[in-house]
């Protein structure tokens, strides 16, 4: 997960906001940038309550381990281009075509964290039930590579695990109403690199058949916060287009009905991006990265006020030890539910 600071210090400090007023928000959809509540009921069918028990972070441990191993053995890194990234897409296409899945591995030309001037081709992961309109597809995805500095086991192994996760319980052939489709992209620390070549590959036609991403990065910090994307901000490239208020409600929602509040923020421009640029309806699940966590933030989650979000973000110290399993769970299950809940949608984000 990149990050310019500039931008995430004026989030940081606009969006302090209290519990009481981030409730009425959820609630009402009040304030002058926050998303409009949507008209229709946020009601959990059945395909949402088995998902979500049957998910767990015990599961997600498992891919988080592995992830932590191919580091190890990689010069302590998963970074793209680099063997601790071919080893990770390996991995992950394994897991998916294991559990029956259509799996492809698309390639895309990257580039170096250096910012030398060499192109190499990369592969992402893609992976679609066989049940549900192709027509008509869910997209979820994650970032698979690390900095070069650490094995990114929260930035983001986290989102890989969580997808890995909630992938093996929903199965390739679920009785869905949409397609879903589980997109782990390369390159996010090089400029979202993979996702763009992902989106710019797609035909018209292919882009028109997604009717809606969700991105997830960063899901398990240790003074780790909730926060919500889509419909904030004044621009498209802040709030995503037309339909992303609804995709942010309801994951916000299904994070309420974990137990936490969500806070709505704006895009900053991760993985995401290229799907708002094609005007696809977006939201984004991420807990917070080098920014500190405020005092009225420390009130609504617990945590420690004025301590970074994750002190180890960037940083060799991004190992399994970095791991908050109670952040990692929330979302875990808030995600499971949101991914459910449009897989049986009648229709697209409005």
């Amino acid at each position: 997960m990149p990050r310019f600071a500039p931008v995430r210090a004026r989030l940081a400090s606009s969006l302090s906001l209290s519990l009481a007023l981030v409730t009425a928000m959820l609630v009402l959809g009040c304030g002058p940038e926050s998303p409009q509540t949507p008209s229709f009921p946020l009601a959990d069918g059945r395909l949402g309550q088995e998902l979500k028990n049957n998910v767990s972070e015990t599961g997600a441990l498992t891919h988080l381990r592995a992830l932590q191993k191919i580091a190890d053995e990689n010069g302590g890194n998963r970074a793209s281009p680099g063997p601790g990234y071919d080893a990770s897409v390996d991995y992950v296409a394994g897991v998916l075509r294991g559990a029956g899945y259509y799996v492809s591995t698309p390639t895309y030309e990257g580039s170096r964290e250096d910012g030398g001037r060499e192109r190499v081709t990369l592969r992402n992961v893609i992976a679609q039930t066989r049940t549900g309109d192709p027509g008509q597809v869910v997209t979820i995805g994650a970032h698979l590579d690390s900095v070069t500095k650490g094995p990114g086991i929260v930035d983001n192994g986290s989102g890989v695990a969580t997808l890995l996760e909630i992938a093996g319980h929903l199965g390739a052939s679920p009785t869905v109403r949409n397609a879903v489709r589980f997109a782990f992209f390369g390159s996010e620390e090089t400029g979202a690199e993979g996702s763009t070549g992902y989106v710019k590959n797609l035909s018209a036609e292919d882009r028109g058949k997604i009717i809606l991403y969700l991105n997830v990065d960063m899901v398990a910090s240790p003074n780790g916060g909730y926060f919500a994307q889509g419909g904030k901000g004044h621009d498209k490239s802040a709030s995503g287009p037309p339909g992303s208020a609804t995709v942010a409600h309801v994951l916000a929602d299904q994070l309420g009905k974990t137990g936490v509040t969500a806070e709505f923020i704006e895009f900053v421009g991760d993985d995401e991006a290229p799907f708002v640029d094609a005007n696809i309806p977006s939201g984004g699940a991420e807990n917070g990265d080098r920014q500190p966590k405020s005092p009225e933030q420390a009130a609504a989650w617990g945590g420690q006020a004025g301590e970074k979000f994750d002190p180890c973000y960037h940083k060799a110290c991004d190992r399994l030890d970095n791991v908050n399993l109670v952040v990692l769970d929330h979302y875990l299950h808030a995600l499971a539910g949101t991914v459910a809940y449009f897989a049986m949608s009648e229709q697209r984000p409005v």
